[in-house]
């Protein structure tokens, strides 16, 4: 977890921490979208389609709150 949070405070300190934070929502997003998409169009099993959904929801505020551990423990 210390190593994690090094990258992170690497990326903090390096000024771009908006832009990957908002890369990874934006990827995020896209995987929601991917899901529901299966879901709604095609008929695979509930584990893709939901385990695509559950992977953008933590992409979407995982590095929001990364970055501000980093900030706070840094």
């Amino acid at each position: 977890m210390d190593e994690a949070l090094e990258v992170v405070d690497l990326l903090a300190d390096s000024g771009f921490e908006s832009v990957i934070v908002w890369l990874f929502r934006l990827i995020g997003l896209l995987a929601i979208v991917a899901g529901l998409g299966l879901w709604l169009l095609t008929d695979v099993t509930m584990l893709l389609w939901g385990g695509l959904v559950v992977v953008g929801l933590l992409l979407l505020v995982v590095p929001g709150l990364l970055l501000m551990a980093a900030e706070l423990l840094g």
